[in-house]
């Protein structure tokens, strides 16, 4: 994880470009770091096996093999696919401080990382599913 302050993004649109890419919900979440309701992601209880992409520009996040339940309503995870595929930013936003996380390819809100994971790794990414799409393995 690599942690940043104004990254420069491999990937750089308007907003008016991601409009016409994404649908308003997605655009609500990626572009503006909204949040879907807790429980209401098509991935939240999702554990095929494949890989988790970003919803907006396709790069590999997370594997299925890193996948758990939460038990917080949305995806989780404990350790991105490979290093540098995610960006953390401290976040102030409703008067907390967090971790957001960001596709390190093209800076889309994926979510937030928390220390308080189940595994080894001690670490919960917990995700949008708008954020997301899904590869399944073969």
């Amino acid at each position: 994880m690599e942690k940043s302050k104004s990254p420069n993004f491999h990937v750089q649109k308007s907003d008016e470009q991601w409009k016409k890419e994404l649908t308003p919900e997605q655009f609500y979440v990626m572009r503006e770091a909204g949040t879907e309701r807790p429980f209401s992601g098509k991935y939240n209880m999702h554990f095929e096996k494949g890989t988790y992409t970003c919803g907006a520009c396709d790069t590999p996040l997370f594997t299925s093999d890193s996948k758990f339940d939460g038990h917080c309503g949305w995806p989780s995870f404990d350790k991105e696919i490979s290093e540098g595929k995610i960006l953390e930013r401290e976040d102030h936003s409703h008067g907390m401080t967090r971790t957001e996380i960001l596709c390190a390819n093209c800076g889309s809100h994926l979510g937030h990382v928390f220390d308080d994971g189940p595994t080894e790794t001690g670490l919960r990414y917990c995700v949008n599913s708008l954020s997301l799409d899904f590869e399944e393995k073969n």
